[in-house]
């Protein structure tokens, strides 16, 4: 215990934490999430279900973290001795190679278009049909492969340097980056003539997407969006000293993930309405329409740099995570051999993500179920393990852990611990079922 790694500050903590939950989720999947169900009214919904659903459950990942002072699997040991409750542990470890698999080959995607469009901006830009560019990348083992090594290869430098000396100095570094560029890219698209239709999409409601598939929808990216459910957020507070107060952290975080995730509407949205794109196109929203629109704007290629670096920033904050949480397990505090156990686990992952990486060229026509490797798992994870692993703790936190203990933790008795206690106990695990039914059956 005494020779564990903390957290160096309360700033270094809130902004990996948010970089943990500030990825795919709020960059890639909000705006395309939004834009085919109705703009407004989904982002309104979506701000409500984050504060009455997802905050409750990252509040619960902290609080059984900062109590456990440990790795996952140790921490439910501790917390809940000779009980079933350690599985937890276990199901946050294959859950978080499983989700870092498929997450690390869209890091090499990002890492290919950014490439590309410093090769562009160098070499003066040409023009490109970019529906058939990312369909070629996508298709392409060798450069599929490569681009992914890379971008676990990265996140392995990271991790290998500890909590202070690397998850904590990349957090600071590359979060306000993300910032600083994501303000640049939102000024620029906010200047287009006729950015304003995209602004009354984002902020004037249009009640007739009000119904319940909209607020299922919405209540399903918020629970996402946070990282909750895997154990990242469990790692990330066990390195968290006693005094640090869980109820303005997990704030903070929430807070920053929805401002990130707005700023992400306010660059894509006006652009895509000053170019007469539709915001309906979905997944090919960030990979195919953007970097399409950037082309059209002057210095194009210059914006669709930036808007790829932050994309990079994003991916990656939120890959050290994961990847931290099979790290933590395999050292179990044996500090010293934390870059081994980085490079074996990252190398683990590498494997296990080949069959992703390879599902859109030489593996398209393997099907499982249905599904190629890629989308299976994505599937395990977003549609069973996060949640099932969500429902865990709100049960865990809400029903095992006594009052005194979980009072303790979060240093107040008043009304914000009765809240948080009442939703963690009947609305999160009411909500975790619905999203989950939707889910599986539509």
């Amino acid at each position: 215990m005494s020779n564990r790694e903390n957290w160096t500050s309360k700033i270094g903590f809130i902004l990996a934490a948010a970089g943990s939950a500030i990825g795919l989720g709020a960059i890639w999947k909000f705006p395309y999430m939004a834009g085919t169900n109705g703009g407004s009214i989904f982002i309104l919904l979506f701000i409500l279900s984050t504060f009455l659903i997802g905050l409750p459950i990252l509040i619960a990942e902290f609080l059984i973290g900062r109590r456990g002072q440990a790795d996952v699997v140790t921490t439910f040991r501790r917390l809940a001795p000779g009980t079933a409750w350690p599985i937890f542990g276990f199901l946050g470890f294959a859950l978080s190679i499983i989700v870092l698999s498929f997450y690390s080959v869209v890091g090499g995607w990002i890492l290919s278009y950014l490439i590309r469009s410093a090769a562009y901006l160098l070499g003066g830009g040409a023009p490109q049909d970019f529906g058939a560019l990312f369909d070629s990348i996508i298709a392409r083992p060798g450069e599929a492969l490569l681009a992914q090594a890379v971008f676990m290869f990265l996140t392995i430098w990271i991790v290998s340097r500890g909590i202070k000396g690397g998850i904590e100095r990349a957090s600071k570094w590359m979060m306000p980056m993300l910032f600083v560029f994501f303000i640049i890219l939102a000024v620029r698209s906010l200047t287009l003539d006729g950015a304003m239709e995209g602004i009354r999409f984002m902020f004037v409601p249009d009640f007739s997407y009000l119904n319940g598939e909209t607020a299922l929808l919405a209540l399903g990216q918020a629970f996402f969006s946070l990282s909750v459910g895997i154990g990242s957020m469990i790692t990330y507070a066990s390195y968290l000293p006693k005094d640090e107060n869980l109820m303005k952290s997990g704030w903070s975080v929430t807070v920053l993930n929805i401002v990130i995730s707005i700023l992400a509407g306010l660059v894509i949205f006006p652009a895509v309405f000053a170019f007469g794109g539709s915001p309906a196109e979905g997944p090919g929203l960030v990979f195919v329409i953007l970097p399409a629109i950037f082309e059209s704007m002057p210095f194009g290629f210059l914006f669709m740099l930036l808007f790829f670096i932050l994309m990079l920033f994003a991916t990656l904050t939120s890959s050290i995570s994961m990847l931290e949480i099979t790290v933590s397990i395999g050292i179990r505090n044996k500090y010293e051999r934390r870059k081994g156990a980085a490079f074996l686990y990252g190398l683990i992952v590498f494997l296990v993500g080949i069959p992703s990486a390879l599902s859109f060229g030489i593996l398209s026509d393997v099907k499982i179920f249905g599904l190629s490797f890629f989308d299976l798992a994505d599937t395990i994870v977003s549609k069973f393990g996060m949640p099932i692993g969500a429902f865990l703790i709100s049960l865990f936190a809400g029903y095992y852990l006594s009052r005194q203990i979980t009072e303790e933790e979060l240093g107040s008795s008043g009304f914000q611990a009765s809240a948080w206690r009442f939703l963690v106990r009947y609305v999160c695990p009411l909500a975790i079922v619905l999203i989950f039914i939707s889910t599986i059956w539509g």
